[in-house]
């Protein structure tokens, strides 16, 4: 009994000083694992290769404690990678499947999270696969899309460019924002795995779609997605009929800044992230707190209607913040800066939504280049 309650008050105290832990992707290959110590020192506690060229982005699952990380690379042979995540946030190679590359993003899906769903920009496609990884490589789906003609921005939109995959709340449908055609595109999941596409949602000319997500209170769904291309943020009524498909409206648009400030040449709205009835949204290349610090916008939900209020505009202290993440408690919000390949944690107050104060920033890989596939790609807390 003694030996035993000597080992919970060491664990006790080595959680307490490692406070928490987080993982960061690099374009040049590399997964970091972060410590966040009680006193706010942010540390690299490890590093290891991702084992494809360039992970785009990391899908946790809790359950299961695997993170999955797609490889945006185009050439040669392009792998999405499973690795399995120890408590102290260690990783360990397990599983991979060939694919055909060119994927920002991807999502479970499924039944028990039995499958991924990855979204390929260039390709004009989603492919999805089943869990574990391992086989031939084929897929178990690929969904080609077309458009007759560009979208308003033809340099951005001379095709379907899907950019992300997310579920509904219902986990009955796959959603995609397809920043190419303008659309939220929507598929229904099968048992199997397999989606059935259902009709699709247009968003504002020339909005380009980038991410969404979901809001739920009580019997009341919104969807919430930002506009890479506009700038902008918009909200939609979701509803599910007796029969038929998922059905979104859309209720509003605002921009990413703050009212009657316009958006800065060459700025380019990125992520967005929910928690409780507050919506948040990082810009990139906006520079609005100087030079290459970027901003995240906030806005409070009217959870009957869905409106939103813009709330506020703080620092990323970051450039080009193309991910970031809320951790569990609501208190912290950590900040993936790519091309500063920096994480940076804030405060976040869980009452007023409010981010506040810097409370660690640490340099992560090299810097990358503006407007360039490089620098830091993603970062997650590991909960």
């Amino acid at each position: 009994m003694g030996n035993t309650s000597g080992l919970l008050v060491c664990l006790t105290i080595l959680r307490g000083a490692l406070g928490a832990t987080l993982i960061a992707s690099h374009y040049s290959g590399q997964l970091y694992t972060l410590n966040l110590s009680s006193t706010n020192q942010l540390t690299i506690a490890s590093t290891v290769s991702s084992g494809n060229r360039m992970p785009a982005w990391l899908d946790f699952d809790s359950a299961s404690r695997i993170v999955y990380i797609p490889d945006e690379v185009q050439w040669g042979q392009p792998l999405l990678k499973g690795f399995s995540v120890a408590g102290d946030g260690s990783l360990i190679s397990k599983a991979q499947v060939q694919t055909a590359g060119g994927e920002l993003h991807s999502t479970l899906y499924g039944s028990g999270n039995g499958y991924i769903a990855t979204a390929q920009y260039d390709a004009s496609t989603i492919s999805t696969y089943g869990l574990p990884l391992g086989g031939t490589g084929q897929p178990l789906q690929k969904l080609t899309f077309n458009m007759s003609q560009p979208g308003p921005v033809p340099s951005r939109q001379d095709r379907p460019h899907p950019h992300s995959v997310f579920t509904d709340p219902s986990e009955k449908y796959l959603l995609s924002a397809d920043l190419g055609a303008d659309f939220i595109r929507v598929f229904s999941i099968g048992s199997s795995g397999i989606l059935t596409q259902c009709p699709s949602f247009s968003t504002g000319p020339g909005d380009g779609p980038r991410h969404g997500a979901f809001r739920t209170q009580g019997n009341t769904t919104f969807l919430f997605t930002v506009n890479e291309l506009s700038n902008s943020v918009t909200s939609w009524s979701v509803t599910y009929p007796a029969t038929g498909c998922l059905v979104l409206a859309k209720k509003q648009t605002l921009s990413t800044f703050p009212p009657g400030k316009a958006a800065p040449v060459g700025s380019k709205a990125a992520e967005v992230h929910i928690r409780d009835n507050f919506v948040y949204i990082s810009n990139r290349n906006d520079q609005s707190f100087g030079t290459q610090q970027d901003s995240i916008t906030a806005y409070a939900i009217d959870p009957s209607t869905g409106l939103i209020t813009y709330l506020e505009t703080t620092s990323a202290y970051s450039f080009f913040p193309r991910t970031f993440a809320i951790n569990n408690a609501g208190t912290m919000v950590a900040i993936g800066g790519q091309t500063s390949a920096n994480v940076a944690v804030v405060e976040r107050n869980a009452t007023s939504g409010r981010l506040g104060k810097l409370l660690a920033t640490l340099k992560v890989g090299n810097p990358g280049t503006v407007n360039q596939e490089d620098g830091l790609s993603a970062v997650i807390w590991n909960e």
